[in-house]
């Protein structure tokens, strides 16, 4: 395959757009995901569905997709009934799909670059399906973390640009992903990856460790091109951005906050009523002035948030 490097984009130009939340959108747009799989559950049932909210996010300005196997694990797959070699399928549909809207938008919108595919690697706690993402309390240690990510990350990493480490909650993870990061990526010529934390306020984890300890040891590993946070309220990314900044040397730094809710993991669901597209466009804007370099949106945002996002900064 053509592979993209991110480093190679970034250097291209000044800031790249992520896209939004895809369960939310997907949701909004009358699919059921109160499933274990949550949006990769779609994988399953309805793929065409994820690639029309691909294609969404690249005509609101994304250069950047996030594949939909966030959820999708071993784990999760098989207490569905899936063989191997049906859960190699998932995950190479996951990366297809945004690869077939990515060459679609391409095709009929030559004047702008080809977006880059990111295969979402969630954390642990995404497969527990318990919420425990958002809070990094595993009963598990980095070896049995280094086991779950390995085996998903090679099946991504053949037809991905980037893998995206996102909603990573604990310094624990970050080290296991590590590990996964430094066997995979020198297989993968050119693949490279980002490394971003979820985080309780403007200077911890979800787990309550301060994020610069957090997100140290993937500094460690070639071909980390970014480190930064996700799934986290938009009040506290700038002072995160600054701290990030500070430590990221030649690395970029990546945010995509939340809507500003909260997850209430017993219902299921989010809570509050999120915030609108321009408060979060005009934010944004410090974001970057700061040093952020991929800025895009994670849960409740839409394609509307990335739209305001890239009008907000070309106006400014």
């Amino acid at each position: 395959m053509t592979r993209r490097r991110l480093s190679d984009r970034l250097a291209a130009q000044d800031v790249l757009w992520l896209d939004g939340g895809l369960a939310s959108e997907l949701e909004r747009r009358g699919h059921d995901l109160d499933d274990p799989l949550w949006s990769a559950a779609l994988l399953l049932s309805s793929p065409d569905a994820i690639a029309q909210v691909h294609t969404a996010y690249l005509q609101a300005g994304a250069d950047v997709l996030v594949t939909a196997s966030y959820q999708a694990s071993d784990e999760g797959l098989r207490r569905r009934g899936l063989s191997p070699d049906q859960i190699d399928a998932v995950y190479d549909r996951s990366t297809a799909l945004a690869k077939r809207a990515r060459d679609a938008f391409a095709r009929a919108n030559p004047q702008r670059p080809p977006a880059l595919v990111a295969a979402s690697i969630g954390p642990y706690g995404a497969a527990r399906a318990d919420g425990s993402e958002y809070r990094g309390d595993y009963d598990v240690g980095r070896d049995a973390l280094v086991a779950f990510h390995r085996r998903r990350m090679h099946r991504l990493a053949h037809d991905a640009d980037v893998l995206a480490c996102e909603t990573i909650p604990c310094a624990v993870e970050v080290e296991a992903l590590a590990v996964a990061l430094g066997e995979v990526l020198p297989r993968h010529p050119g693949l490279q990856a980002w490394v971003s934390m979820s985080c309780r306020d403007d200077a911890h984890t979800s787990a309550g460790e301060p994020i610069e300890d957090a997100i140290a040891p993937a500094l460690s590993v070639p071909g980390v091109a970014a480190i930064g946070v996700n799934c986290t309220a938009p009040q506290h990314i700038a002072r995160l951005v600054a701290r990030l900044v500070g430590m990221a040397g030649d690395r970029a730094v990546v945010v995509y906050p939340n809507a500003g809710e909260q997850w209430d993991a017993e219902a299921h669901r989010w809570s509050g009523d999120g915030t609108r597209p321009a408060p979060l466009s005009a934010l944004a804007n410090e974001w970057i002035a700061l040093g952020a370099r991929l800025v895009g949106g994670c849960c409740r945002t839409g394609p509307e948030h990335i739209a305001a996002l890239r009008s907000g900064h070309d106006a400014g």
